[in-house]
């Protein structure tokens, strides 16, 4: 079987005390998240989908699955996810990202969709800054990652610049705005897995072109 191109789908849920009033809305979403990119790589049969999920707040940051086939994947619920505590968003990213990017430091035939969903602003890391994260993204970038960011109860905008993110997302707290946010983020996925697509059938034909 000819080898498929890696897509890894690395999330980040904020879990602080303020996301309690949504958590049914996000285990709902995050659900339907995980079926929409197991879809789409049967709609993209040359692609390989990866899922690493991670949560945080102040009194942890928890790794739910780290680089797990799409396709074995099961649901997330109330058990899984309680939010609770304050929001060290910088020590989340820095330490999932370089969990992920060392994974991948050998391979090159890879892309990399970094989801990052909060609603507030930063208030207690510890071990990375803004700066730190900014340049990690900054290197990232040009090796194929991309970066999302969903935010909301804070200046979405500007905090995805601060951190050199050029996708960012402002969701409504209430049923229709999350249903409306999962339904952009589904969108905007199935955008970049055809970009992705259309790239790989690019390079084939070039390859043959070549022989």
């Amino acid at each position: 079987m000819e080898k498929r191109h890696q897509v890894h789908n690395l999330i980040v849920l904020d879990e602080s005390g303020s996301m309690a009033s949504i958590k049914a809305s996000i285990i709902r979403g995050f659900n339907e998240v995980v079926q929409n990119i197991r879809g789409m790589e049967v709609q993209f049969p040359e692609q390989e989908h990866f899922i690493s999920f991670y949560s945080f707040n102040g009194l942890a940051l928890k790794e739910h699955f780290f680089n797990f086939a799409a396709k074995s994947l099961t649901q997330i619920d109330e058990k899984t996810y309680n939010p609770s505590n304050s929001t060290p968003l910088f020590d989340a990213l820095g330490a999932s990202i370089n969990k992920l990017k060392k994974l991948l430091a050998d391979q090159t035939d890879y892309s990399v969709l970094v989801t990052i969903l909060t609603d507030g602003e930063e208030n207690a890391s510890k071990e990375y800054s803004g700066n730190d994260v900014k340049a990690l993204i900054e290197e990232l970038k040009p090796n194929g990652w991309m970066f999302s960011y969903i935010g909301t109860d804070h200046d979405v905008e500007k905090m995805a610049d601060s951190l050199s993110i050029n996708q960012s997302m402002v969701w409504d707290k209430s049923e229709a705005g999350m249903a409306s946010m999962f339904a952009q983020d589904r969108h905007f996925r199935m955008a970049v897995y055809s970009k992705i697509s259309v790239e790989l059938f690019k390079d084939a034909k070039k390859d043959k072109s070549e022989v």
